[in-house]
């Protein structure tokens, strides 16, 4: 891997692009453990999945993910997702059936405070 990064420029920069994206990643996510709330976390969790906020056109309906995947990535119990899940579907924030679709109304949850 030396060699390569030593000997391949494009590559070097590319993966070097790479670490410090996902190490910024990181620290987000770990700014965002310390600081929010579980709902607040649970809400960009979603709009990260649905690439809010990147290049790309955002995806509206995303692939399925359980309600215990979302609890281990947020630091939370399955119950409390089921409970936000359900607050966030009553405000139109999202709907799923079958599959998830994120508004970007759920932008407000994020934000606000």
């Amino acid at each position: 891997m030396i060699r390569v990064i030593h000997e391949e420029h494009l590559f070097s920069d590319r993966f070097v692009a790479h670490m410090l994206k996902r190490n910024v990643r990181v620290e987000e996510d770990l700014a965002d453990h310390i600081s929010n709330s579980s709902e607040k976390r649970l809400a960009r969790t979603l709009l990260l999945i649905a690439r809010y906020g990147k290049e790309e056109p955002p995806e509206k309906i995303v692939a399925k993910i359980s309600q215990e995947t979302l609890a281990e990535m947020i630091g939370t119990t399955r119950s409390r997702v089921s409970f936000f899940m359900n607050r966030f579907r009553k405000l139109g924030y999202i709907k799923y059936n079958g599959g998830l679709q994120i508004n970007r109304s759920l932008l407000r949850t994020v934000l606000r405070d």
